[in-house]
């Protein structure tokens, strides 16, 4: 399968780039073709700018300022998110990427306004590995947006007919090694079997 897989973190010796590593890893090991986007490390630029936002709707001129991006979208079959999640959202570089790339003609069609489609229909799969620094109850009584962004709006987006996993590792404030290297197995086993 053809796997892009998001990476937003901005610190290369976290906790959160071994488990990019592991993803990678884990995701060529069971033969897949990976996509590996780190936005850090391409310097992709999140900030809409206003002559982006005035021409969000004019179709394909849009995606003209981020078609390097529009492009890796459209050549996968799964997407795997890998962030942690500051302020119970997704990290603004990450935030960035969706409003700039998840656009008319390329997330979604909105010529009919009333009817819009889902445009991502090539997706089969997506998958996140999410940590966060708070535990589960806390996210929870915030609403969890990132797990509703992937859960629902981004299978949304292909139809509700992409096949959808969240792995979380909560509380990271008190996570111990033992529980990281838990979870950080977890996310490999999870990704060999990606299908």
């Amino acid at each position: 399968m053809r796997v892009l897989v998001l990476y937003c973190h901005p610190v290369d010796t976290s906790y959160h780039a071994s488990l990019h590593q592991q993803v990678l890893r884990s995701l060529r090991a069971a033969g897949h073709e990976v996509d590996d986007c780190d936005l850090y490390a391409e310097g992709f630029d999140p900030v809409l700018s206003r002559e982006e936002r005035l021409g969000y709707h004019d179709v394909p001129a849009n995606r003209v300022p981020v078609q390097r991006y529009v492009e890796r979208l459209q050549w996968a079959e799964a997407l795997v998110l890998c962030f942690p999640t500051w302020c119970f959202g997704l990290p603004a570089m990450l935030k960035g990427y969706c409003d700039r790339v998840l656009m008319p003609g390329v997330a979604f069609d909105i010529r009919d306004p009333q009817h819009v489609k889902p445009a991502l229909t090539h997706i089969r799969r997506i998958s996140a590995v999410v940590t966060y620094g708070r535990p589960r109850w806390t996210a929870w009584a915030m609403g969890d947006p990132p797990r509703k962004i992937v859960t629902r709006y981004l299978r949304m987006l292909t139809g509700a007919r992409a096949r959808v996993d969240y792995h979380a590792h909560y509380h990271m404030n008190v996570a111990t090694p033992e529980s990281l290297e838990r979870f950080r197995a977890k996310v490999g086993r999870a990704m060999e079997r990606l299908a």
